[in-house]
């Protein structure tokens, strides 16, 4: 991080979590048994890849409503030797959707993806091809060093044995509890006699750890040809779907190299499309790199002002051109120039927000979940997977205990645009697996769930470290802003006095409790200690590993 003198701030806050920190390995993930999870693979003597995979399987038992084998995501990458590779494990649209598959609502804001029934959103059609079990059992197949029954390991104990339900998970599924009642096997769960299950009660997944096992023995072709991709495509087409077998078989994960942006000393690596992440934290950080932001100070009205406007430009750019890059032709190397960027920051006026607009040609679910880790050797992952909304489609395949994934909902249902269905074509996303590198070594890895507001609270958060020269802990905690050209939002914590700063420059500035969610990072000292943070807005929770084994040659003797 920043060696730089912390200027003085105008936004206080006091940091809710502590940091963890460890010489051997880290594990943060939004849930404590998840957590648990990856680190019992470290300990085991696996890589970060073993313990992120163990992690991701744990999340989908102890986080249902956020993540599951039938979603999608993406991994981020960095082995032992520098290399880095991008994992896209996103769902696709299946083979029989079309542009006008759905009847629309409105086309303006803040209904423009809202359609007739919600179809998009609940039921079976609202699935997506799904991408997860793919992507982490390729992920470990080449970069893990464990079987993948072994990773399961922990994920079928929690389901098959049971664990404590969390406020969260209650508060979840008191959001959704009206859809969740649509579906029997959710309700059997999630909603024990009518009201949603409570913090503390034991929840047990029997249908789904017999899943798990299947998948341990058979490897990913029990989802993609076999007997659980076959009770999905058999459910789903009982009830009007049109996912089917032909669609599991066909699904393809795609590597990915990463987009690289410089940002004073700084190597940033981030997605690319169809994850509008890489491209637009880039973007952005070259146009804020003309500013001395941290002399600014964290929260004032001129470093928050520049940030808001940064994310205007963005956004109107990523609407215009970010996509999935088999459809859309994106000009990712004029995005990501300090050319363009100085082009952008000719036009912002510190006075005054404007309303931008696209400089190139060519609204997501908040509900997802994020892990960061690393071990001994060099290797990184920071990974984002999602079933896209809480609980999906609020679809259960019977039998299973598998929930399947609302990813069409990412889709404009609007025919003729960049994001605009297409079969077979990869849903776009905001997931910000991010890291940074310092002469060549990684300094930091970060992300974080939350829709629309992941990159932009991923941007914030490496302005955090950078500019303002914050702990790794203050920097995942520190209040966000977000906006996307409409009404900024800001969090509690930015003082009101601020906020009339804000608004004499033209913003409609609204409160939030909380902008986007739970994120979690690593920092990676010169000494070869690892810290390992998690914020307030989740169940966040790192676990390090340190001491190790008995010196060589060492008896006990009596």
């Amino acid at each position: 991080m920043s060696n730089a003198s912390r200027p003085a701030r105008v936004a206080q806050f006091a940091c809710e979590k502590k940091p963890a920190t460890g010489s051997r390995g880290m594990v943060v993930t939004n849930h404590p048994l998840a957590s648990a999870a990856g680190a019992e693979m470290l300990l085991a003597g696996g890589n970060a890849i073993d313990a992120a995979i163990a992690s991701l399987f744990a999340l989908t038992v102890v986080e249902p409503m956020m993540v599951g084998v039938l979603g999608g995501g993406v991994a981020h990458v960095r082995l032992a030797d520098g290399r880095h590779v991008v994992l896209d494990g996103l769902s696709t649209a299946p083979g029989a959707a079309r542009p006008d598959m759905y009847e629309t609502v409105s086309d303006e804001l803040p209904n423009y993806r809202e359609t007739k029934g919600r179809k998009n959103a609940i039921g079976p059609l609202a699935i997506a091809v799904p991408g997860a079990l793919l992507g982490w059992c390729t992920a470990l197949e080449r970069f893990g060093s464990f079987p993948l029954a072994d990773v399961m390991a922990p994920a079928i104990r929690l389901a098959g044995r049971g664990f404590v339900a969390t406020p969260y998970l209650q508060d979840c599924t008191t959001d959704t509890a009206a859809d969740i009642a649509r579906d029997p096997g959710l309700a059997r769960l999630f909603l024990p006699d009518g009201a949603p299950i409570r913090a503390g009660a034991r929840l047990v997944q029997g249908e789904y750890a017999d899943s798990l096992r299947e998948i341990a023995r058979s490897g990913p072709s029990a989802l993609y040809a076999g007997p659980l991709g076959a009770a999905l495509a058999a459910h789903l087409r009982a009830g009007g779907g049109i996912l089917d077998a032909a669609d599991l078989a066909a699904y393809r994960l795609e590597a990915r190299e990463p987009i690289r942006g410089t940002y004073r000393g700084y190597e940033i690596l981030g997605p690319p499309p169809p994850a509008s992440s890489g491209v637009h934290v880039v973007q952005m950080l070259n146009v804020l790199e003309g500013y001395d932001v941290g002399a600014m100070g964290f929260g004032s009205a001129d470093a928050l002002h520049l940030v808001a406007e940064a994310l205007r430009l963005g956004f109107a750019d990523r609407a215009a051109a970010t996509a999935d890059p088999a459809f859309v032709r994106v000009p990712v190397a004029r995005l990501t120039s300090k050319d363009y960027a100085a082009e952008r920051r000719a036009s912002l006026d510190m006075r005054r927000t404007r309303r931008w607009t696209a400089g190139v040609t060519g609204g997501e679910s908040a509900n997802t979940t994020h892990l960061t880790v690393a071990d001994d050797r060099g290797n990184v992952v920071a990974s984002t997977q999602t079933i896209n909304g809480l609980f999906g489609a609020c679809v259960q395949v019977p039998g299973t205990g598998m929930i399947a994934n609302n990813y069409m909902l990412n889709f404009d249902p609007h025919p003729g645009h960049a994001l605009s269905i297409a079969p077979g074509k990869r849903c776009f996303t905001s997931m910000a697996p991010m890291m940074a590198l310092r002469d060549g070594r990684i300094a930091f890895a970060l992300g974080l769930p939350g829709g629309l507001r992941i990159f932009p609270s991923a941007f914030q958060a490496i302005l955090n470290l950078v500019d303002h020269g914050m702990t790794l802990q203050e920097a995942v905690e520190a209040p966000r802003i977000w906006t996307e050209g409409g009404v900024l939002e800001i969090e509690d914590a930015i003082p009101d006095s601020v906020a009339a700063e804000l608004r004499a420059r033209g913003h409609e500035v609204v409160r939030s409790r909380r902008i986007a969610g739970g994120m979690n990072a690593i920092g990676f000292g010169a000494d070869g200690m690892l810290t390992g943070a998690a914020c307030w807005r989740a169940d966040g929770t790192p676990v390090a590993v340190s001491g190790g084994l008995a010196r060589a040659g060492v008896r006990f003797t009596i």
